[in-house]
């Protein structure tokens, strides 16, 4: 029997609607933070199996969500490909970067796959402990929020160093675009054949651009990646997320075949409604902060997301992902309400 969850992906409105949050596995959570204390660091726990596998399980049996998310983090494919990725403390990720005048320094494609082999293991085991009724949501960051670490070397950036490549060394760019897409591809595809039920493409960099650059480094890579699955046998629904993309929301849902699309916190379901194709699922896009704050003003926007989006296919969740002040019981009552239906 399919899951409610994957039936929205295919277009079908359910009541109540499916739900789970960005970021549901983290640092909210005392079991998390428990687990997380036994890594020696932030990769060696996306790398190793049994802890990443605890952590997609754990907001699963604390709040019985839809869908578990893989545990893992959008930079693994860089680190695959040989390019240093760190994480500090209260910092972020900083990653080694690349200049436009020089050789993308890559491994083989071959050799990235495998190196990301212990992500398949993780997936296999979740998929063996997660209820057959429930969705496993494999994911990986898409080409140009990835190519924006390469080039940055971190996030938190007004990003204009980043967007000057696509005036300023536009093959340099397709060239580092290309060579996230064939590897993101290979990666999502394996953890497809681990069990993955669909994947999400997080480009979370998507805003403040010029619609016709978001053509270029948006729409076009993200096209070209889900293209690049469908070639290798993929066929599970696919979720778009352009965090940011604003009034070129449209842009996106008509040129990347998604299944669905996420929303970000500050678009309007109005607009939404009338951008988005009925046949394609909306995600999102409660503000986490709501989240944390809580009380009747949580309950009222929960109610009015849920109303806004009663005849079309809906999958609830965040504009962005859970912060780790949120209160566990906001988490638990969000997913009671959304459990009452419309």
């Amino acid at each position: 029997m399919t899951s409610s969850f994957i039936q929205v992906l295919n277009g079908q409105p359910k009541n109540p609607v499916p739900i789970w949050m960005m970021r549901q596995a983290g640092r909210h959570l005392p079991e998390y933070l428990a687990l997380r204390s036994q890594a020696k660091n932030f990769l060696d726990f996306c790398y190793s199996p049994a802890m990443a596998a605890e952590a997609t399980l754990q907001p699963i049996q604390r709040y019985d969500m839809d869908a578990a998310i893989l545990f893992a983090d959008i930079l693994l494919v860089l680190d695959a490909m040989g390019f240093n990725v760190e994480f500090e403390k209260r910092i972020g990720p900083l990653v080694e970067t690349i200049a436009p005048d020089k050789p993308l320094k890559q491994v083989p494609v071959e050799t990235a796959v495998s190196r990301l082999s212990p992500v398949y293991e993780t997936v296999r085991r979740v998929r063996q402990k997660l209820p057959f009724d429930k969705v496993l949501i494999g994911f990986c960051g898409a080409p140009w929020t990835v190519a924006l670490y390469a080039i940055e070397g971190r996030g938190g950036t007004d990003k204009s160093v980043a967007r000057s490549w696509a005036y300023l060394h536009p093959s340099a760019l397709k060239n580092l675009l290309d060579a996230i897409i064939e590897i993101s591809a290979l990666y999502l595809k394996g953890q497809v054949d681990a069990g993955a039920d669909a994947v999400m493409l997080f480009e979370s960099w998507a805003e403040g651009l010029p619609d016709n650059v978001f053509q270029q480094i948006v729409c076009q890579p993200n096209a070209a990646l889900i293209a690049r699955l469908r070639d290798l046998g993929v066929t599970v629904p696919i979720i778009g997320f352009p965090r940011g993309a604003g009034t070129v929301l449209g842009n996106f849902v008509s040129s990347v075949p998604v299944n669905g699309v996420g929303l970000d916190t500050s678009i309007s379901p109005d607009f939404v409604n009338q951008t988005v194709p009925t046949n394609i699922a909306v995600q999102g896009h409660l503000d986490p902060l709501l989240l944390i704050a809580g009380g009747e003003a949580l309950d009222q926007r929960v109610r009015d997301i849920l109303t806004a989006y009663k005849h079309r296919p809906h999958i609830f969740n965040l504009g962005h992902g859970v912060r780790p002040e949120t209160p566990i019981a906001h988490v638990q009552r969000v997913v009671d309400l959304v459990r009452e239906g419309v």
